[in-house]
């Protein structure tokens, strides 16, 4: 099913901020697991993604679902539900307590690698069916205060595409 992409422009006076449409993509997919999720941008902020101070998502955070869900926890829960995790960014110092969160929370059983890149600049965030790109980082100003486009598709061929370019890129050259 190919839709429309849809554009949005964001700053920080405008009541459009991209941390929801992620929030909503990453929770969608938690409740049906399955495929590969990619993220890839040089610059990565843990960032509170979901707010569940009042249970609203106790159904799908877990047994013991926090209170507040980073973007890191996000991707560890989809890596330990059965969605293949990727996520490929720069070693660099911004990204430092993001990387070690995530190293932090894996086992054995998470399927979740990462992939350094020193010359990354790409930004998105691809799953089955669906992908986020533009001009965002993936921190906090990205996402709620600058100035940014993103365009959001439910466009499955095209989401497949990305899947496939990333993983020659990485998985097939070992970076």
């Amino acid at each position: 099913m190919t839709v429309l992409p849809r554009t949005l422009r964001t700053n920080a006076r405008s009541a459009l901020r991209a941390d929801s449409l992620i929030r909503t993509a990453l929770l969608a997919q938690l409740s049906a697991p399955g495929g590969e999720v990619w993220l890839v941008s040089a610059w990565v902020s843990d960032v509170d993604l979901v707010d569940n101070a009042d249970g609203s998502f106790d159904y799908l955070l877990g047994e013991n679902p926090p209170l507040q869900c980073r973007l890191s926890d996000l991707l560890l829960m989809l890596a330990n539900s059965g969605t293949a995790v990727r996520v490929v960014t720069q070693d660099a110092p911004a990204n430092a307590l993001f990387l070690e969160r995530l190293a932090l929370g894996r086992d054995e059983s998470t399927d979740l690698e990462v992939f350094l890149d020193e010359v990354i600049h790409e930004k998105s965030l691809v799953g089955p069916g669906w992908m986020f790109e533009g001009s965002m980082n993936f921190t906090r100003n990205g996402l709620a205060r600058n100035k940014e486009k993103i365009t959001y598709s439910l466009d499955e061929p095209a989401a497949a595409q990305a899947i496939v370019d990333y993983q020659h890129e990485w998985t097939a050259r070992g970076v």
